[in-house]
């Protein structure tokens, strides 16, 4: 028997019209918009149907947004797919994880990660932060080219995504030094990427103690199916460890690549990107050739899996 997991993607999925298809069709996805613009006591859902562009990359938006439009594809995919035996998400998709196990409540998901998206952009000004993405290095390359790189600033791989892609984050001029240090080393490219703040690194320890707060008045319980974490890349099936990984995931490295090898350890042999965009998809594809992908972000996508797995939609 196949094992099916669910994946869940992070900020840089995010689009204009995001969800819309879905919030019209399905009375199950049009709930989750519901709850959560009534969590936040404003139209997240506008948002996310009509932009603005400019407004949606704003981190303190693009959380919750993407969290949204991630758990309407969940409630409309769980009502006719298969169920899950896993579940993961990068970065901010953790939280919507988390949220498909049963383990969060959406409402309170969606003022959590309103608040992780408010306090990353705080912590570092505008300007003094940098991300890039590195193509082509094995992520021991990069990470040596970020030590070099250093010179007692910050700057380190942020997102360890497949096995020639590795994000660094840092200060600017660090994270510069660091990618023309890759350049020298053989890298294909060195993408700076339009962040507003360098996530997943030591300068976001500041958002540490204020999101601890907010999770703290949260009632987590244990996943229904374990998480694998971004934080340990293993499964997590303890209430008691949720928030100390999602606290220790901001300033920590997503280590994908060994997220996916741990879903195929465990037996996964297919999975189904659950939210906007195909990143996630694209990512396992380059990490292994071992595991069925899928992704549902709208009626027709919804359809296609289905279609593939031998489900009648």
């Amino acid at each position: 028997m196949s094992k099916v997991a669910f994946v869940f993607p992070g900020q840089g999925s995010q689009a204009v019209g995001m969800g819309k298809d879905l919030y019209e069709k399905f009375p199950e996805a049009r709930a989750v918009f519901d709850a959560v613009d009534d969590a936040l006591g404003e139209k997240l859902s506008t948002r996310c149907f009509e932009g603005p562009d400019e407004a949606l990359k704003l981190t303190a938006n693009t959380q919750p947004a993407i969290l949204t439009v991630s758990l309407a594809a969940h409630a409309v995919f769980a009502k006719r797919g298969p169920a899950p035996a896993f579940v993961a998400g990068h970065s901010l998709g953790e939280y919507s994880a988390l949220v498909a196990a049963g383990a969060m409540d959406l409402g309170d998901a969606a003022r959590a990660v309103r608040a992780r998206g408010t306090f990353m952009q705080e912590a570092v000004p505008a300007g003094v932060g940098a991300m890039a993405a590195v193509l082509g290095l094995v992520p021991e390359q990069v990470k040596a080219a970020c030590q070099a790189a250093a010179e007692g600033q910050v700057v380190a791989p942020a997102n360890y995504n497949s096995p020639e892609q590795t994000v660094i984050a840092g200060d600017a001029a660090a994270v510069e030094r660091a990618g023309a240090k890759c350049k020298e080393a053989g890298a294909r490219r060195v993408m700076p990427l339009p962040v507003s703040a360098p996530f997943h690194c030591a300068l976001m320890a500041p958002v540490q103690p204020r999101l601890a707060e907010v999770l703290g008045r949260i009632r987590v319980s244990a996943p229904s199916v374990p998480v694998v974490t971004n934080v340990e890349a293993r499964p997590n099936a303890d209430a008691a460890r949720v928030v100390p990984l999602l606290l220790e995931q901001v300033s920590s490295p997503v280590r994908w690549i060994e997220c996916v090898e741990a879903l195929k350890a465990e037996g996964v042999t297919r999975i189904i990107e659950l939210g906007p965009g195909k990143v996630l998809v694209g990512l396992v594809k380059r990490i292994t050739k071992d595991i069925e992908l899928f992704n549902v972000e709208d009626s027709a996508s919804l359809d296609k899996a289905l279609a593939a797995l031998g489900v009648a939609p």
